[in-house]
């Protein structure tokens, strides 16, 4: 065992893979009295050496998960690396008096890690955002048997089982069927095929003459407004939002409040209804 625990520990999955799968698997599975004892090292005594032996031993676990998430088109490498993340994480919180084995207790740690870094990276626009989207992501990939879109009675088979309306299925069907594409284009298109490359397509309207001319007489009547809603206030309140809001070194309500001599709580409430009355003097003038 000493020696596979050497070579392990020498090896990252993304270093040789072969090597590292074969190393793993060497390393001996523990016996139910042996994760008891390390647990029990690890958890009451923070024995860093019982967790070591505890990830060591279950590094075979993770890559048997991994490998089923090899449909993503990510390299096996990274899923075990990601999955040996969260085996950690497992590890660190393992409760010996929970009364189960780690294997058991680790498995929902391996998964997240793995779905967080496949939806980090399967795509470069985020197909699931929300805890239910991602549910949703990794049932669909699953219960999908065939390339072809889903046909009316398996979309509404899929949105019962899963408990969700047929209408989020299509949108997430939509989401896994779409495919990244180079703005630029391949490297080596010629100049018949090129053109289709978004970067011949899609217009940028930052540079139009008519939006950047817009955009400044924007800016300027803006301006313009907002300093002749100033000026109608008073001294003070001028004073408090110019050195709050207009200043490069911004004052702090305190600093105004020994400047005037009151409390910051006056301060801020002054700040306020001079703010309400440039919005109304604004919209007014507009």
């Amino acid at each position: 065992m000493g020696t596979s625990l050497q070579l392990i520990e020498r090896l990252v999955p993304g270093a040789n893979l072969e090597a590292y799968i074969q190393a793993a698997s060497r390393i001996p599975v523990l016996t139910v009295e042996e994760e008891q004892e390390l647990a029990g090292r690890l958890y009451y005594d923070e024995d860093v050496d019982a967790a070591r032996q505890m990830v060591l031993s279950h590094l075979r676990f993770v890559i048997h998960i991994a490998r089923s998430y090899s449909g993503y088109g990510l390299a096996q490498a990274d899923l075990i690396q990601e999955g040996n993340v969260g085996l950690m994480k497992a590890v660190k919180r393992f409760n010996p008096e929970y009364g189960v084995r780690l294997v058991s207790f680790a498995v929902h740690w391996i998964k997240a890690e793995i779905h967080e870094f496949i939806l980090r990276n399967w795509r470069i626009v985020k197909v699931a955002t929300t805890k239910s989207q991602r549910k949703l992501f990794f049932n669909l990939r699953s219960q999908k048997k065939k390339l072809a879109w889903l046909s009316h009675a398996e979309l509404h088979a899929v949105a019962e089982d899963l408990g969700v309306e047929p209408r989020v299925v299509r949108e997430m069907e939509g989401r896994l069927s779409s495919h990244d594409t180079a703005f630029d284009g391949p490297m080596d298109d010629d100049d018949d095929s090129a053109y289709k490359a978004p970067a011949y397509y899609l217009e940028d309207r930052r540079s139009d003459p008519a939006v950047q001319l817009e955009n400044s007489d924007w800016t300027e009547d803006s301006n313009g407004r907002l300093m002749q809603a100033l000026e109608m206030l008073d001294e003070r309140s001028q004073d408090i939002l110019r050195e709050r809001w207009l200043s490069e070194s911004k004052a702090t309500l305190h600093q105004l409040a020994d400047k005037y001599g009151i409390s910051a709580e006056r301060i801020r409430q002054l700040e306020k209804n001079a703010m309400k009355k440039i919005r109304v003097q604004m919209s007014e003038a507009a």
